[in-house]
């Protein structure tokens, strides 16, 4: 799949977010992402080349089966609503859909509404703010993609919600999420991974299990098989889970107030366990050895979520995230860094750009592997 779009998509976060998502969440499906977003582009092209050869160079080559497109935020020209300008943007994009459609009448294409321009942690710039105009571009979105049978991904009114109640919660530090109003940092671009995922229809559960401690009966066992049980004194058992969570640094106090103050835990990332039948008191849960977390037997009775907490499949989640930044910045090195500034220069690129994409195949590879799932073993013992 291509993510194709301007320096919101260039930023390589809300697509990689996705596609570690989609990575971890099915380990088994394969599944290769192309990043072709470029600094300030609209529906006519821009720094990279015309439209045409934009398409032609940079999403045609690599034949998708899936197609994003993320284009408004420079079209709009960041003034009040401009007729022309908007006339333009709908006749562009448009233009845009029908040429993938007949390059690649078999791909799939989702549009993108806009992200906002933040308009709600600090004053607009004129009446009505400049969010308005990517609401009027979302609104014909909307009428694109049911007139040309698109899927539809909303950025904009969720992250407008999330960023409201952010700024109801500290209003210093929701300026941050979006600290230029233009480009979000990690936690804007987590909570626009949630809705293009959404769209997608991706799976909230990564697994769910509930034991009875007492009798060490799997009540429960959701993508995740459990083995191994053992009682007496605490509670003793295996889990494999068939996926992995979706990492987040919750060190990160920008991305944490953006994730708490949305619903994308709820909507992408339940890794659930309950434990009934516990005597009362305080435990502590254990995985490979390694503390995870202090609970309540009432705590335990009622569920917690593992995202929420340090555990090997959280830290493998975040391994897996990491290469897929390191394969999207050699793709990014061979794109902008060879192919196109030396195209048509008299060089031979040729070997260079062989040489970095065999770099990228190797950590396609590795990423690949480290997202399969492992055994784990997890013991719950009285706090001492």
């Amino acid at each position: 799949m291509v993510f194709y779009g301007d320096s919101i998509t260039d930023q390589r976060l809300y697509t990689t977010f996705a596609e570690t998502f989609v990575l971890t969440r099915f380990p088994q499906l394969s599944v290769r992402f192309v990043h072709s977003g470029w600094g300030g582009d609209r529906v006519s092209g821009g720094g990279g080349g015309p439209i045409d050869l934009r398409l032609r160079r940079d999403v045609f080559p690599y034949r998708p089966t899936v197609v994003t497109i993320m284009l408004g935020m420079n079209d709009g020209g960041y003034r009040a609503l401009d007729p022309a300008l908007f006339e333009r943007y709908s006749t562009g994009y448009a233009g845009i859909v029908q040429a993938i459609q007949t390059a690649l009448p078999a791909a799939r294409i989702t549009a993108i509404q806009p992200s906002p321009y933040d308009d709600v942690t600090r004053p607009p710039g004129f009446e009505g703010g400049y969010n308005a105009v990517l609401l009027r571009y979302s609104r014909f979105l909307q009428e694109l993609a049911a007139k040309d049978h698109l899927a539809l991904s909303d950025f904009n009114t969720p992250v407008v919600e999330m960023l409201q109640k952010a700024h109801a919660t500290d209003a210093a530090l929701a300026e941050k999420i979006i600290p230029d109003r233009v480009h979000p940092g990690p936690g804007g671009h987590l909570i626009m991974a949630e809705q293009l995922l959404r769209s997608w229809n991706a799976p909230a559960v990564v697994s769910d299990v509930a034991i009875d401690a007492s009798s060490g009966r799997v009540d429960k066992s959701v993508h995740s098989d459990v083995s191994s049980v053992e009682t007496g004194h605490g509670l003793r058992w295996q889990q494999t889970d068939h996926s992995l969570p979706m990492p987040v640094d919750w060190k990160d106090q920008t991305l944490a107030l953006a994730v708490h103050s949305s619903d994308f835990v709820e909507a992408l990332d339940q890794e659930r366990l309950k434990i009934t039948s516990l005597p009362a008191g305080a435990y502590t849960l254990t995985i490979d050895g390694a503390a995870a977390g202090d609970f309540s037997a009432d705590a335990l009775a009622q569920g917690i979520n593992l995202v929420e907490y340090p555990t090997p499949m959280m830290q493998q989640a975040a391994e897996v995230h990491a290469l897929t930044l390191k394969h999207n910045n050699i793709h990014f090195a061979r794109w902008r860094t060879v192919q196109v500034p030396l195209e048509g220069a008299g060089f031979d690129t040729a070997a260079a750009e062989s040489a970095l994409d065999s770099l990228e195949d190797q950590l396609i590879v590795a990423q690949r592997v480290a997202a399969q799932p492992k055994p784990h073993r997890f013991e719950l013992a009285p706090k001492v």
